[in-house]
């Protein structure tokens, strides 16, 4: 994946400081609860020798007015002298814990390890009237964030279950009916191209009863149908089937993150064999710093990672290769696919 946005943190330079709340249940003393979670990271972070300039930018994210979401959500902050550089959801696994660093370097290993796993998704749960239409951020294991789904139908507002008596002989109603019914499955199939040119998610999930799926699957783009996979759960209407399509999603998502981690697994084997691999931190440190890593592979562990990582991971964004994670062992939890082959990448 690649994380070229993240090339304006570490151009600020450090010393920084980052920070990860855990995601908790929802409370009525949220507030109270996430300053304590802070004066203790606050204090640590104050003893490792952040100013308390660095510390009062960071005050202003987690101490804010309404603290549910920070709370609730989690968050990952990275900040220096300059102020805050990174703010964003940190969905961790109740129970990770909260943890702070003050190094040269942003500690991001943990947090790149989490969108490694994720999957943006267009989720179209399809009837005959149309679909409702979300955008979804999943991992395997952790609560999905979404945005408001939107209902997506076609200009035509006929009851298509109940035309008038005696409109239609009984084939003209059922033209009639189904016209009406691909008209909405086409309003559908346009809002998912709008929604995959503006947000590029990694997938695009087709739910709902069996007719309205198969008259949306038949309206979709090429570039949707390469995106497309398909689960039989359907329905929104009431809570028996939400549950259900997160289950299959979430299945989904599981499933999609292992063929991820397999592929790049795949792709570290035969580079080897061709020469334009390495594992290990002195190989890999080494080909970083001079440019040559195309594709950075982290141990999907983040208790394997490798000591040089934070460092490693930052002189590979800034050289525009990509991170990616590996199920498979590795020397020291690192390795990386180069541009080019080993005698070049590290010749002295």
């Amino acid at each position: 994946m690649n994380y070229s946005h993240l090339r304006t943190v570490y151009e600020k330079g450090g010393p920084y400081a980052t920070v990860y709340l855990e995601g908790r249940s929802p409370s009525a003393d949220a507030g109270t609860q996430i300053r304590l979670r802070w004066e203790e990271l606050r204090e640590q972070l104050s003893a490792d020798g952040a100013e308390e300039s660095v510390l009062e930018t960071i005050d202003s994210v987690v101490l804010v007015e309404e603290p549910t979401e920070v709370h609730t959500d989690g968050r990952v902050i990275v900040a220096n002298s300059g102020g805050v550089l990174l703010d964003e959801h940190w969905d961790a696994a109740l129970g990770d814990g909260d943890a702070a660093h003050y190094t040269e370097v942003p500690e991001l290993g943990a947090y790149l390890r989490q969108e490694s796993r994720q999957f943006d998704v267009v989720l179209i749960i399809a009837g005959q009237d149309g679909a409702t239409v979300r955008e979804l951020s999943v991992t395997p294991d952790r609560e999905r964030r979404e945005n408001d789904g939107v209902h997506v139908a076609g200009d035509n507002d006929e009851e298509i279950n109940k035309p008038r008596r005696g409109a239609y002989s009984h084939n003209q109603i059922r033209r009639r009916v189904d016209e009406i019914i691909k008209d909405h499955a086409r309003s559908v199939a346009d809002f998912v191209d709008r929604l995959i040119t503006d947000n590029a998610p990694d997938a695009v999930i087709l739910a709902g009863e069996v007719q309205g799926r198969t008259v949306v699957k038949a309206e979709l783009s090429v570039r949707a149908e390469e995106m497309l996979h398909e689960i039989s759960e359907g329905g929104d209407d009431d809570e028996g089937a939400e549950e259900a399509i997160d289950v299959a999603i979430r299945t989904l998502v599981t499933s999609l993150v292992a063929e991820r981690e397999a592929e790049n697994s795949e792709r570290l084997a035969e580079s080897k064999a061709h020469d334009r691999a390495v594992e290990g931190r002195a190989e890999v440190e080494k080909a970083v710093q001079r440019g040559a890593v195309a594709v950075l592979l982290l141990d999907d562990d983040d208790a394997e990672r490798s000591d040089a990582e934070a460092a490693i991971v930052a002189q590979a964004i800034m050289s525009s290769a990509e991170i990616g994670l590996n199920h498979d062992p590795m020397a020291d939890g690192i390795g990386a696919i180069l541009r080019y082959d080993i005698a070049a990448a590290l010749a002295d």
